[in-house]
């Protein structure tokens, strides 16, 4: 299955608004799958979440305000909380989706080794052939 992008409605039930300005949300939508496909690209059909997550965020603070102050409420957002870009978690959950990331093993033999030694092999070195109890390789 190939992506799709989220719509501008899709974006607004993310948000939990019952209006949303369709141009804005488009652009910020279209940005957010560009700013996606620098780290994977094609992006994988279930990277909708990420990209509404990034979206979203520049919808609700495009200033990036961090502290806001109206009568006497006062709200204090993270540092960076706004814009568009994306986050570390964002990031590793688009490799996630890929099917890159995590543990891997390299095998560096050849596929032409040969499991037998390449030293010279002495018969007459280690323990001699008869075993005496008590007493050992004698």
């Amino acid at each position: 299955m190939t992506f799709v992008a989220p719509t501008a409605e899709q974006l607004g039930l993310f948000l939990d608004l019952l209006e949303i300005n369709g141009d804005r949300a488009d652009l910020l939508l279209e940005q957010a799958v560009a700013l996606c496909e620098t780290v994977v690209k094609p992006l994988p059909d279930r990277a909708t979440a990420v990209v509404l997550s990034v979206a979203g965020r520049a919808y609700v603070n495009p200033q990036q305000v961090s502290y806001e102050t109206i009568g006497p409420m006062s709200v204090q957002r993270p540092s960076g909380s706004g814009g568009l870009y994306l986050t570390k978690s964002d990031k590793t959950a688009l490799k996630s989706l890929a099917g890159r990331g995590g543990a891997f093993t390299i095998d560096p033999t050849p596929v032409t080794a040969d499991p037998s030694p390449s030293y010279p092999v002495e018969d007459d070195f280690g323990p001699p052939l008869e075993w005496e109890p008590g007493w050992g390789w004698v």
